[in-house]
């Protein structure tokens, strides 16, 4: 599975460039449109490139959405079967996990069953430097559960990523999940 860090920095670079080019489309039409004694715009070129700005934003959304790590596993979700299961209560703004430490072995795939007993929740992981592996919402009285496959050692914190009050605000526990066994690239 693609990192997510790295699903994160290739769309960021590609979404920038094409805000870029938005404004620059802007700055053009808006110069042009406030020069004196300047001609209006014509509604052809307005509309050619319009036209342009949307094929190309559809385009890159539709390029980028296959780039992202659990999409397919979302989307085909019934022909995968997990190697583990953890399933996971929430209540009184405290983890429940069932064990203090949830061990992974590399290329597992595992699914997270969270479930709240009372107020919305997130369920994160988060990496040692504090980035984001994935979330969830996790909601009362609605199936909360993601499926994610490991290919890379670490140990990673689990945080809630919604807010739930004031009280939300400690709901981490520290190295509570971690991954074993995958080979160091060299």
């Amino acid at each position: 599975m693609v990192d997510s860090s790295t699903v994160l920095w290739g769309q960021a670079i590609v979404y920038t460039l094409y805000a870029i080019a938005v404004l620059l489309v802007m700055a053009v039409f808006a110069i042009m449109i406030t020069r004196p004694g300047q001609a209006k715009v014509p509604k052809i070129l307005f509309t050619i490139w319009a036209i342009i700005l949307v094929a190309t934003g559809v385009s890159i959304h539709l390029v980028t959405a296959n780039t992202i790590p659990w999409v397919h596993m979302d989307l085909d979700r019934a022909s995968y079967t997990p190697d583990r299961t953890f399933d996971i209560r929430v209540a009184d703004h405290e983890f429940q996990l069932p064990a203090d430490k949830l061990s992974i072995e590399c290329g597992e795939l595992v699914l997270f069953d969270v479930t709240s007993d009372d107020l919305t929740y997130g369920f994160g992981l988060i990496r040692e430097d504090n980035s984001l592996v994935m979330q969830m919402q996790v909601v009362p009285g609605s199936r909360n559960d993601i499926l994610w496959k490991f290919d890379e050692n670490g140990v990673y914190d689990i945080r809630s990523t919604e807010y739930s009050g004031p009280d939300g605000h400690q709901m981490i526990v520290p190295g509570a999940v971690e991954v074993t066994g995958c080979v160091a690239a060299a």
